[in-house]
């Protein structure tokens, strides 16, 4: 069975709500709880673990999750949570980690990166986007340097799956790189190992701004009407 590492930890400044990301109220429901639903329904998942705040490491109510769903105190940096998280979590292979601040996620999308990284030589498969915008490279002074080719270029998102042994090696490197990572592929993809993408809907979201959190509740609303 895999386990799911939910990445809670953030106190979320741009969205400016006063209070962790994870928390602020997404159509009527903790921002968290979006995510905890659609991973507890996932067969192939038999525990979650969610990383929240250090400072308060405790589901708060009306934040609820399956039988034996485990929270605990996250880190000061992504990477550290995702660790922390790990360490706590009972057997399990793979691991699914996914970011609270994406409340769109679907079962669909976590299975078919489950499936991904079940391939052999396969040492993790992210959720991502086909890049659609023209990208440019530009010097600190804004000048134009180059237009990027866009066709092999991903927007990457979460899930991200990896097999629990390549992401335990990846993981097991000094503070100062656990703070550069972005995401946790990045480390796996330093170590050596093989990391694919799967595409995913651009709706899958982050939600980072005010704008973020109206345009997740519209498509919400819009999921529950279809």
């Amino acid at each position: 069975m895999a386990v799911a590492l939910i990445v809670a930890a953030g106190f979320g400044e741009r969205l400016r709500a006063g209070r962790p990301k994870a928390l602020v109220e997404l159509a009527g429901r903790p921002l968290v709880q979006w995510s905890l639903d659609v991973l507890a329904a996932v067969p192939a998942i038999g525990q979650i673990v969610v990383a929240l705040p250090p400072a308060d490491p405790v589901l708060p109510r009306g934040v609820h999750g399956p039988a034996g769903t485990l929270a605990v105190a996250g880190g000061k940096v992504r990477s550290e949570s995702v660790s922390l998280a790990l360490a706590a979590a009972g057997p399990g292979d793979p691991v699914v980690i996914h970011d609270a601040a994406r409340p769109l996620l679907t079962g669909e999308l976590v299975e078919a990166t489950l499936r991904a990284v079940a391939a052999e030589g396969v040492d993790g498969a992210v959720a991502a986007a086909p890049v659609t915008d023209t990208i440019k490279r530009a010097r600190a002074d804004g000048v134009v340097e180059a237009t990027v080719e866009r066709s092999t270029l991903w927007a990457v998102q979460t899930p991200q799956v990896f097999r629990r042994e390549a992401l335990e090696r990846a993981l097991d490197v000094a503070p100062a790189v656990l703070a550069e990572a972005t995401d946790d592929a990045w480390l796996i993809e330093r170590a050596g190992g093989t990391v694919v993408v799967v595409a995913a809907p651009r709706e899958n979201l982050k939600v980072t701004t005010p704008i973020d959190l109206t345009v997740a509740e519209a498509l919400l609303r819009r999921r529950w009407r279809a």
